[in-house]
């Protein structure tokens, strides 16, 4: 530090009395020598009293005791500045784990919408936040059974999206689209009540379609009730099933109940991101979606959820507060 010391005093002397570009170089290419040393801003600050005093000896008081005001002004001020710094480097590491955490979701929760002639399905799920907490599983056995579970996770981010990782390998032990959703249901609430957080429950819609008889099978567990329109009789009616979020007890029974599927019915499914515009006004939100629903019916199903969403979107009084996933079944 003394010899640091001696160096900086005549850069500053030379500089003080011939105050030139080249003298000013001199003083910035000195700093590199300092942080290469890994000298402190206080340390600086104290080499530079010294020098001032030894190039001013009758330096005032005050003027050398304000340089010792700079020094414990400096160590607080380092010291916020690495918390800083260790915060901005903790948000940095956090922001590219959750982007690996993001793309390993897409891969593995990626969900194919079976092609199937006997019916029409369309779906949209779009996430708040880079972690989607909503999750359709769509599986479909030689055209015969199609399969459906809507399921939005109670909470959000990573500890969401490794839940959500619970449910899809539950449902692919199951594999099975001919299963009933009761059976499901249950199986999958023991699975969620012994793996997960208990802070963690799930809600699910799941139901299933048979093809030759065009019969769609359904149970819920806590979960926004469906809407099916009947064309034969141009109605709406909301598929009520009452039972509980998955993982909240161990041993739950959950009901199931049939519709039978005709010429242009639909069955529009959702997660509570699709109503999520309760507050505004006197809009009641199921309404709102089975009239778009109407007023889109002459589109495919995939186009039918893509206008409902974009609609929506561009509500001034809509303000999307959580995951977002519509899917539909057209007959």
């Amino acid at each position: 530090m003394k010899e640091l010391q001696i160096q900086y005093q005549k850069i500053l002397s030379d500089y003080l009395e011939n105050q030139t570009e080249r003298n000013l170089y001199i003083g910035q290419n000195f700093i590199r020598q300092l942080i290469l040393k890994k000298v402190t801003p206080e340390e600086v600050i104290n080499i530079h009293k010294h020098a001032i005093e030894e190039i001013y000896r009758n330096l005032p008081d005050d003027v050398s005791n304000s340089f010792d005001f700079l020094i414990e002004v400096m160590v607080h001020f380092g010291l916020t500045l690495k918390e800083h710094q260790s915060l901005l480097e903790q948000q940095e590491e956090l922001r590219t784990e959750m982007n690996v955490a993001t793309k390993i979701q897409d891969m593995f929760l990626r969900t194919t919408v079976p092609k199937i002639e006997a019916i029409d399905i369309g779906m949209v799920s779009v996430p708040i936040r880079k972690m989607n907490g909503d999750y359709v599983h769509i599986l479909s056995d030689d055209e015969q059974y199609v399969s459906v579970a809507v399921t939005d996770v109670v909470g959000k981010g990573v500890p969401a999206a490794l839940c959500m990782s619970m449910v899809k390998y539950g449902l692919d032990t199951l594999e099975y689209a001919t299963n009933e959703p009761s059976y499901i249901l249950e199986v999958l609430n023991r699975i969620i009540e012994k793996s997960v957080d208990d802070s963690m429950f799930v809600s699910m819609f799941y139901g299933t379609y048979e093809v030759e008889s065009s019969q769609f099978t359904y149970g819920s567990a806590g979960h926004e009730p469906a809407i099916y329109y009947c064309a034969s009789k141009q109605s709406f009616y909301d598929l009520e099933s009452k039972g509980l979020l998955l993982g909240v007890m161990p041993e739950v029974k959950y009901p199931q109940y049939e519709i039978e599927m005709k010429k242009n019915d639909f069955i529009l499914m959702m997660t509570d991101g699709v109503t999520d515009f309760r507050k505004q006004g006197e809009l009641d939100p199921r309404d709102v979606i089975k009239n778009l629903a109407l007023k889109y019916n002459h589109l495919s199903a995939q186009k039918m959820c893509e206008q409902m969403y974009s609609y929506l979107k561009s509500m001034p009084e809509f303000d999307l507060e959580d995951d977002f996933t519509v899917v539909i079944f057209k007959k």
